[in-house]
């Protein structure tokens, strides 16, 4: 007798083979002295149907407690099915329920909405759309790994505890050991001396700056971890909790850091179609039916390049009433950024050379004194999907700017050493992988493509 997973049997279908079948029941019923379940494990979207006849070994016992959300061990012959949309059934010999399913397990419906799942998120994997989602979402996980080992970068684990501050808007959540009950002060304020790290510490909002600490001794690095964000946003593009894909390139400039990016997006894309083709007809069918056609047109062409100044040009001409305006200095919203992705050019588009008043203050100052060799990735349906910059790797112009924006020089020790000693043009990105997920799939709201979403007054079930 052989275990096999369903999608095993769907790839194989060894037909006459005796198998075993471990899954959950999505559905079954009864005809005469016969009776046919659906039964799911999760390595794919179909189900495979087994026939079941009262005379099978267990069969009395297990129909009686048979129901939707049950699970079952069945064994038995795989025939050829003569049913319609299916090519191998099995015809079952043996059948036990491992575990009941009351009549109140709420998945008894075949459609429900996305927000009554994200009330249930820890059975919504067992729906088809969301265990769709999260096929994707590992073969995308899987894909950023395969990319960049093929191309010889080192994968590093950089800090989920952190001291500072990358992106600098103050929206970090605190770690502590204190007694909240008896915080120690000083002059009235926290004396973070006395806490564990002996300074105050956050949850990571980024793993660059360590990164890239590794890519000035390695190369090219990257790292793939949660990063956390205590903005006080209840939309469906924000999270409190989600994860970003950082690499780091020594002797890279912008030009490069773009290359890397777009080869990069289309990669998993690529992956993504040849993959998990199954799941994308579903997304396709029922949740956008433009997907297929969007994911293909990112393959087909070279994303758009231009600067934030003619992307301001372009936004000012523009016969649209935006709700922000827009003006030189201003920072893009989401409406600016897919009016020029979906509106103007009709596939991604790179926007560089940002201000540098509305942009972090490790990104390499431009000549012209006003901006700096950033970069964003604008994707269609979901505006910035890749955010990323050339480092500025002159300790002085770096001092001078971190000077100016009042930040603790001797925090960043460590970062400026970088500069002082061997130091190079180095570049990299960011990308928020739920964005990705989004776009792969056509969801729409970012709390369901990650399996438990953490958001503002929720962070549990």
């Amino acid at each position: 007798m052989h275990y096999l997973r369903v999608i095993d049997v769907f790839k194989t279908k060894p037909v006459g083979l005796k198998v075993e079948i471990k899954g959950w029941v999505k559905s079954f019923r009864s005809s005469k002295n016969v009776s046919f379940v659906d039964i799911n494990d999760g390595s794919c979207l179909k189900g495979i149907q087994a026939v079941i006849d009262d005379a099978a070994s267990g069969a009395h016992e297990a129909l009686t407690k048979l129901a939707t959300g049950c699970s079952v061990l069945v064994r038995g012959t795989l025939v050829d099915s003569p049913a319609k949309g299916q090519e191998v059934e099995l015809q079952v010999e043996y059948i036990e329920v491992i575990g009941e399913s009351p009549d109140n397990y709420p998945l008894q419906k075949k459609r429900h909405s996305f927000e009554f799942l994200r009330e249930i998120a820890h059975l919504r994997a067992r729906t088809n759309s969301l265990g769709a989602v999260f096929r994707v979402r590992s073969a995308l996980s899987f894909a950023v790994h395969n990319f960049f080992n093929e191309r010889g970068f080192v994968h590093v684990h950089t800090p989920i505890i952190s001291t500072g501050d990358c992106e600098g808007a103050g929206e970090t959540f605190t770690v502590t050991a204190f007694d909240l009950k008896n915080v120690p002060l000083e002059k009235g304020a926290v004396d973070w001396r006395k806490d564990f790290f002996g300074e105050q510490a956050n949850l990571t909002v980024s793993g660059q700056l360590e990164a890239e600490a590794y890519a000035l001794a390695l190369g090219n690095v990257y790292t793939f971890g949660p990063t956390f964000r205590a903005e006080d946003s209840n939309t469906s593009r924000h999270l409190a909790e989600f994860w970003m894909v950082e690499p780091e390139m020594a002797f890279c400039d912008l030009t490069a850091d773009i290359d890397v990016a777009e080869e990069f997006l289309k990669y998993l894309i690529g992956y993504c179609i040849s993959y998990c083709e199954e799941d994308i007809i579903l997304f396709g069918e029922f949740i956008d039916t433009t997907l297929l056609g969007r994911l293909e047109l990112v393959l087909s062409k070279p994303f758009a390049r231009i600067s934030y100044t003619e992307a301001i040009e372009i936004l000012n001409k523009a016969k649209v009433d935006f709700t922000y305006p827009v003006f030189w200095g201003v920072d893009l919203q989401s409406e600016h950024e897919r009016y020029l992705a979906e509106q103007v050019f009709e596939l991604p588009v790179v926007l560089t050379d940002y201000p540098k008043e509305i942009k972090p203050f490790y990104m390499r100052a431009n000549n012209d004194g006003r901006t700096v060799a950033a970069m964003d990735i604008l994707f269609p349906g979901i505006g910035e999907m890749v955010g990323g910059s050339q480092r500025e790797e002159r300790v002085e112009v770096l001092t001078e700017r971190m000077e100016a924006l009042a930040m603790d020089l001797y925090q960043y020790q460590w970062y400026l050493d970088l500069r002082r000693y061997g130091s190079v043009p180095h570049a990299g990105f960011g990308l928020g992988f739920e964005r990705i997920v989004q776009f792969c799939t056509g969801m729409k709201n970012i709390r369901d493509v990650i399996p438990f979403p953490r958001t503002p007054g929720s962070a549990g079930f």
